[in-house]
């Protein structure tokens, strides 16, 4: 068994043909938010993944195994409802709402600027067709947030730098730029 203990975020700092060139292995949110566990890449090859506690992998992360290879995480589609404002009755701040109540019970959710993704949950489906939103099931890959605490570099949206500095650059002279 190859053995595989150190995750590069969405591949950075990797050679672009480093990454392409790279066997993949394909996930489901469910394994990509274990520390340890196996699979196989697509050559077949058994991958034992160990690494820190708490980390999350994303589509686009790469693994680097003992060896030296790298192996590119692919976010395996899977069974989510798939949530959508009614265009006829409602607006896109239906969309707010719902993630809100999501929220408010600590649903896992992947947040989209036309849609929502959540795992199948039939009594949450049916919350949220009394708001009056479009719940479809559908296989897709799911990125779900991290939390507002969790590491930035784990999010699937990230805007490309850091938060290690301030933000002040964005702020008018009252404080209040936005």
């Amino acid at each position: 068994m190859l053995q595989a203990s150190k995750r590069i975020p969405q591949g950075a700092g990797l050679a672009p043909v480093l990454v392409r060139r790279a066997t993949t292995v394909t996930l489901d949110w469910d394994q990509r938010q274990k520390s340890r566990f196996d699979c196989h890449d697509s050559e077949g090859r058994h991958i034992g993944v160990f690494l820190p506690r708490g980390t999350l992998l994303r589509g686009g992360d790469m693994l680097v195994a003992l060896d030296g290879s790298l192996l590119r995480v692919v976010a395996a589609p899977q069974t989510v409802l798939r949530i959508t404002h009614c265009g006829e009755h409602g607006s896109a701040f239906d969309l707010l709402r719902a993630a809100y109540h999501l929220g408010n019970r600590h649903v896992t959710i992947e947040l989209q600027p036309d849609h929502l993704k959540i795992e199948p949950d039939h009594v949450l489906a049916d919350m949220l067709r009394q708001l009056h939103l479009i719940v479809t099931e559908a296989v897709e890959p799911f990125e779900p947030e991290a939390g507002a605490y969790g590491e930035h570099a784990t999010l699937g949206h990230s805007h490309g730098h850091g938060h290690a500095h301030a933000h002040d650059h964005h702020h008018g002279p009252d404080g209040h730029g936005h």
